[in-house]
């Protein structure tokens, strides 16, 4: 019997390589996070009102109604210079219902909130198709905060508790503990904090930069000198975000983004990733170097000559094929995010994919 499951194994995996080497390269989508319901996937993205596009076998999509037609009127109220776009989402279905999170923010600030929505149906021709609002999760507020409340990744442990992992540069990823509901943070005596991951940051970058010198609201010729101006333009002061939290056998996996998004062909972004016993962590690289002090294992990255990077990862296991959703940055499409859904291979308990053409 076990080898008639390796077998089949095999074959779901060809048939999912053969598939994906066929890949559409006309879909761009920023941030994909992907549900299956029934015999459809559903591929939601970065944008306005958070776009959705739906396919049958993962290669062709079409598009499908936006999960918002205007942006939550709490937003704001959280987020002032919030431009329109909702960012990085992550769909979830617990019991019945699909709970979409998703980031309010401002490009180099912090002042940023995480929303909830929930809705029983992705199809939008069912009469029940209806997205419910449910407000703010999570915010980050600054002068208070060393941390970054976007790029939600929602998980439930073994032991039925769920968990949100977030965070985009400053001082790394963050996990926390979700009510039973998964609408809000448990606060009181079973509140629970923890990094999950961060990169180096200089000591000089002032606590209201990210680390990329690029807040509109902060002056930087009086912030810092010419020498510490020009280092943190170049270096990758905390450059971490986007984590994605994925089970596999006895491991929780933890996928992060490295260095920088969103620059078209000159983005440098990558996919890392480290595992660990627990939901908890620590995480650790296939090398051991825990992913609270700057380890990752590399996953993907540009290859310089169809992708310029590639990032913002989530995993998923459909019809016994475990699959990493990105965009990378098309080199032959002046550098737009284009969608990639990549079969994983398992090496010694660690994934690999092949970006493809």
């Amino acid at each position: 019997m076990p080898r008639t499951h390796s077998l089949l194994a095999l074959v779901l995996l060809a048939l999912a390589c053969t598939a994906a080497h066929a890949q559409d390269r006309s879909v761009i989508v920023h941030d994909p996070v992907i549900a299956k319901q029934g015999d459809t996937y559903y591929l939601f993205g970065t944008g306005r009102g958070i776009t959705v596009q739906s396919s049958k076998d993962l290669q062709s999509w079409q598009n499908a109604p936006a999960v918002f037609r205007e942006p939550p009127a709490w937003i704001k109220d959280y987020v002032p210079a919030f431009g329109g776009d909702l960012w990085a989402p992550d769909i979830f279905e617990h019991e019945g219902t699909y709970c979409l999170y998703y980031s309010a923010s401002a490009f180099g600030r912090n002042t940023s909130a995480i929303g909830v929505a929930t809705n029983t149906t992705l199809d939008a021709e069912s009469p029940d198709y209806q997205w419910q609002d449910h407000g703010v999760v999570i915010r980050s507020v600054p002068g208070r905060d060393l941390w970054n409340a976007i790029d939600p990744s929602v998980a439930i442990d073994a032991d039925g508790t769920p968990w949100m992992a977030f965070g985009s540069f400053w001082r790394g990823l963050k996990l926390v503990k979700l009510t039973p509901d998964l609408k809000s943070v448990v606060t009181g005596p079973r509140e629970e904090w923890r990094t999950l991951a961060a990169r180096p940051r200089d000591f000089a970058v002032d606590d209201r930069d990210a680390g990329d010198a690029a807040n509109p609201e902060l002056d930087y010729e009086r912030l810092y000198t010419p020498e510490q101006l020009e280092r943190n333009r170049t270096m990758q002061n905390g450059a971490i975000e986007a984590p994605f939290l994925f089970r596999k056998g006895d491991h929780w996996y933890l996928f992060a983004s490295w260095d920088r998004c969103c620059r078209g062909v000159r983005s440098t972004y990558k996919v890392i990733v480290g595992r660990a016993d627990n939901i908890r962590g620590p995480y650790v690289d296939r090398d051991g170097k825990l992913l609270s002090r700057g380890g990752g294992t590399l996953v993907a990255a540009g290859d310089g000559q169809n992708w310029a990077a590639a990032g913002h990862p989530s995993a998923y296991t459909f019809d016994g094929v475990d699959y990493l959703v990105m965009h990378a940055y098309d080199l032959q499409d002046r550098g737009r995010p284009k969608l990639r859904v990549r079969p994983i291979t398992w090496q010694d308990g660690w994934p690999e994919i092949e970006l493809g053409e």
